[in-house]
C-alpha cells in the first residue's frame, strides 16, 4: 500500500510513503489516510488548507470526529493507529484556527492534484529509497487461506492473509461447502463402488 500527496500552492511540495501493515488485509481507505496525514504534517498549523481527496470512506471517518456530541470510538477501527494521528493533526489546527476544508472529488477526472497525487503513489511502490510508516501489527488475529483463481479452465490457488472481515467468513463458508461436497462424494463413491461389487 502506497500513500502521496501533490501541494498545488508548493509545486516542488510533493510526497509519497509506503504504508505498512499490509499482512492484516489492505484497504483503500488505510493509504488514503496516510496522504492526508503528510499533507497535514506539510502545511503549517497556523495556514488554511484544502484538501481534494477521491475517496468518500476518508472522509467519512474523519466526519465522525468533527464537532461535539456523539461517542465516537477508535475501538474496532480497522485503521485506528492512523486515524489517531490525523485526529491529533486536526485537532492542532482548529486550536490554532485554521480552517480545513475537506472537498470530494471525482476518480480520475483530470483533477490536476488528485492525477499527481496518484502517480506520487504509483512511482512509491517501485521506490526503494521510499519510508515505510504506520507498520506496527494490532493484537488482531489474521487468518491465512487459499483462493481459487479461474484462468483459462484451470484452477489454481492464490494466498490471502486478512485480520476478521466478510472476506474471511465467505473463505469458512465456502471451505465447510467445499468438505461437505468431498465427503458426500467420498459416501457416493463407496456406495457405487459397492454396488459394482454386487453384480
Amino acid at each position: 500500500m502506497v500513500a502521496g500527496y501533490v501541494n498545488l500552492r508548493k509545486q516542488r511540495k510533493r510526497q509519497q510513503r509506503k504504508v505498512g501493515r499490509e499482512e492484516e488485509g489492505s484497504s483503500s481507505n488505510r493509504p488514503e489516510l496516510a496522504a492526508f496525514i503528510l499533507v497535514l504534517r506539510g502545511t503549517p498549523v497556523t495556514n488554511p488548507m484544502l484538501y481534494l481527496c477521491d475517496n468518500q470512506a476518508l472522509l467519512k471517518a474523519v466526519k465522525r470526529w468533527v464537532g461535539e456530541g456523539g461517542k465516537a470510538t477508535l475501538v474496532g477501527a480497522p485503521d485506528a493507529d492512523i486515524l489517531l494521528e490525523a485526529i491529533e493533526e486536526l485537532r492542532k489546527r482548529t486550536t490554532a484556527g485554521a480552517a480545513t476544508f475537506l472537498v470530494k472529488v471525482k476518480v480520475h477526472r483530470g483533477e490536476p492534484a488528485n492525477e499527481g497525487a496518484d502517480i506520487r503513489a504509483d512511482k512509491a511502490i517501485s521506490g526503494k529509497d521510499v519510508p515505510t510508516e504506520w507498520h506496527d501489527r494490532t493484537n488482531r488475529a489474521v487468518f491465512t487461506w487459499q483462493e481459487p483463481r479461474q484462468k483459462g479452465g484451470a484452477v489454481s490457488y492464490a494466498d490471502q492473509m486478512s485480520t476478521w472481515k466478510s472476506g474471511v467468513r465467505k473463505a469458512i463458508r465456502r471451505g465447510s461447502a467445499e468438505e461437505e461436497v468431498h465427503r458426500h462424494r467420498d459416501r457416493v463413491t463407496g456406495a457405487w463402488k459397492q454396488i459394482s461389487n454386487l453384480k
